[in-house]
């Protein structure tokens, strides 16, 4: 009786562009270091952000945010998890996305032009009380600063989310820019889905803590 062969075990061959692909992955999250360290770093301008947002809703303002191309998703994210919390017992806050209705964004665009697209409906739809909140994809995009400006107008609390350092709309009158820190489309949607997350854990610690917001409208 003769022994069979013995067994081996080897190492999957290793396909071309393996190496390439693991340096260009090691690459792609070097490039996210840096926004991700100054995201950190903006901890304070965050929390202030957050708290005033607290204050507003606490007053009975609501949330209006608005956003262009892929922030336009970033606006409905934001409103729904405001109105419908994925945290079993969190309070559920008013907010609008100036995205969801295509026939008012597209009735404007066409009479108006598109940067007027959020400034139209916030000059008919918000209330001194309330918030705006902007996202932009981009370091200064017209439609979004000119929803911001008319807010500004009207009194309510102005949050911008933009791309880059933010230096391009440092003169438009707003409360609180948070800049993503990064020019990369990818880079800057990443941090700005830290950010508005933090916002919405933020306004949540606020009304967990007793006597934080004052005196108000909501108990």
């Amino acid at each position: 009786m003769t022994a069979g062969p013995s067994a081996t075990v080897t190492n999957p061959p290793q396909r071309p562009g393996d190496a390439g692909g693991a340096d260009r992955a090691a690459a792609a999250f070097e490039r996210r270091v840096g926004p991700g360290r100054e995201l950190a770093g903006r901890a304070g301008e965050i929390a202030n952000a957050a708290h005033a947002m607290a204050v507003r809703f606490h007053q009975g303002g609501k949330l209006v945010v608005f956003g262009i191309g892929g922030a336009a998703a970033d606006a409905q994210h934001v409103a729904v998890e405001f109105v419908h919390p994925v945290i079993v017992g969190k309070r559920a806050l008013p907010a609008i996305s100036l995205t969801s209705d295509a026939a008012t964004v597209t009735g404007v665009a066409a009479h108006e032009g598109l940067a007027s697209v959020f400034s139209h409906q916030i000059r008919y739809l918000g209330e001194p009380a309330d918030i705006a909140l902007g996202i932009a994809l981009e370091e200064n995009c017209p439609s979004v600063v000119g929803g911001l400006r008319t807010g500004s107008d009207l009194g309510m609390l102005t949050v911008a989310l933009v791309a880059g350092t933010g230096s391009a709309v440092e003169g438009q009158r707003l409360d609180h820019l948070l800049a993503a820190g990064s020019a990369d489309p990818l880079i800057v949607k990443e941090i700005h889905v830290s950010t508005y997350h933090l916002l919405w854990e933020l306004v949540h610690v606020f009304f967990e803590q007793p006597g934080v917001l004052g005196p108000g409208i909501m108990t």
